[in-house]
């Protein structure tokens, strides 16, 4: 039996995705192209914007199976979430200290003219 071309099975991968996810269905989705489906919608601000949503069938790897490879990317995706919420929280700390600070010092002026 001949092998099926990486062409081939990764459009096949993309259109079985596309059709677990019906997208072909939801109101206002287009296909794009065999990668891709596209939808208009307005933002926030009253904007059209374009979104896309890709289906992107990653390289078989010889280092790891595809099990592997997605959770390394999970992992990396809750790491990096983590380092954010851990700036973000050093960022509240530092504001706090400062208005600390900053009420700290409009005191000391205050008594000084006292």
């Amino acid at each position: 039996m001949p092998k099926t071309s990486a062409t081939a099975t990764d459009a096949a991968l993309r259109n079985n995705v596309f059709a677990a996810l019906n997208i072909a269905n939801v109101e206002g989705f287009q296909k794009i192209n065999n990668r891709q489906y596209g939808v208009l919608m307005t933002d926030a601000n009253g904007v059209q914007r374009y979104i896309r949503v890709s289906a992107i069938v990653a390289e078989v790897r010889d280092d790891m199976t595809a099990a592997e490879l997605m959770q390394e990317e999970i992992d990396k995706y809750h790491t990096a979430l983590a380092k954010e919420e851990k700036v973000k929280a050093e960022r509240a700390e530092k504001a706090a200290r400062d208005k600390a600070e900053r009420e700290r010092k409009k005191k000391e002026k205050e008594a000084a003219k006292a």
